[in-house]
């Protein structure tokens, strides 16, 4: 029988028995212990990218031109204003700041063009009794600055769809110039070498526009592009609207630059007027015709 000093040393060899007989844990086992889940990090924020895009829009005008009560039709194509135009003198471009599915944009078009008598026929003869002959040409000096944003509301594979709203603000100068018959009076026309010209002044409005955008990659950098808005809905203008559409080219990669040529058509159409009478003046006008440019892309 054990004596009653054994009976702790007895005691302590049975625990260190008990605790070599637990499973010892190491790094290799220990990675089987649970452990909450760490969520990944979020993805970072998309960057911003710059489009910068020159372009040449090679206008045509079909429609009425109104100064101080005095209209004239204007249908002249591009060659014509070329060919009979005293000045041709332009500036077009668009910027466009993205970050990922929204973007804004900006657009400018600033123009100064003569328009021959050939292409110009009046409309009304001068109010109170003035004898206006023929139209014997129009200059205009006019500029619109569009400034919107846009966002992509689908995708899917090739196609992408955008919704835009904005608004564009139109500035012009216009001189008729008027070959004179025999009247009373000429009134308020200025008399420069013998003809009448009927000066507008500095005319400007701004509208609101909303609309659309589509593009279609046929392949990796080659993309249809398509783009229509209407605007005006009586705040500046009675009504315009405008399409575009064309093809995109990647041309290359230089110094962390993409560029890119566009090819397409432009048409804008406004219908503006304001005044009665003498102070009359409108601009019922659609222009169009082939855009040619190219993007960088930073």
């Amino acid at each position: 029988m054990p004596s009653s000093r054994s009976a702790p040393v007895a005691a302590l060899f049975a625990v260190m028995a008990s605790l070599m007989a637990l499973p010892l844990v190491t790094p290799a086992n220990g990675a089987d212990i649970a452990r909450p889940a760490i969520a990944p990090p979020p993805p970072p924020p998309p960057e911003w990218s710059i489009r910068v895009t020159p372009y040449a829009w090679l206008t045509s005008l079909n429609g009425t031109q109104t100064v101080r009560g005095r209209s004239a039709d204007i249908s002249a194509g591009f060659v014509d204003i070329v060919e009979k135009s005293d000045s041709l003198l332009s500036l077009m471009g668009t910027v466009e700041f993205r970050r990922g599915p929204t973007a804004i944009y900006g657009d400018l078009v600033w123009s100064k063009i003569g328009v021959g008598g050939g292409a110009v026929r009046t409309r009304t003869a001068g109010p109170l009794g003035v004898g206006v002959g023929a139209s014997l040409g129009t200059t205009f000096e006019m500029g619109i600055i569009e400034g919107g944003i846009t966002h992509e509301i689908f995708r899917q594979g090739p196609l992408s769809i955008e919704l835009l709203g904005g608004v564009r603000h139109w500035f012009q100068t216009v001189d008729l110039t008027l070959d004179l018959a025999a009247g009373v009076s000429l009134l308020d026309l200025e008399i420069v070498g013998g003809r009448g010209v009927a000066r507008s002044g500095s005319v400007s409005w701004t509208d609101p526009l909303v609309g659309a955008r589509v593009r279609y990659a046929l392949a990796p950098g080659r993309d249809l592009f398509a783009r229509g808005d209407i605007g005006g809905f009586g705040v500046g203008s009675r009504f315009s609207w405008q399409a575009i559409g064309g093809y995109a080219v990647e041309l290359g990669e230089y110094a962390g630059v993409k560029y890119s040529g566009i090819l397409g058509y432009r048409a804008l159409y406004v219908d503006y007027a304001r005044g009665t009478g003498r102070t009359r003046y409108e601009f019922d006008m659609l222009q169009h015709g082939p855009i040619l440019g190219f993007t960088a892309r930073f």
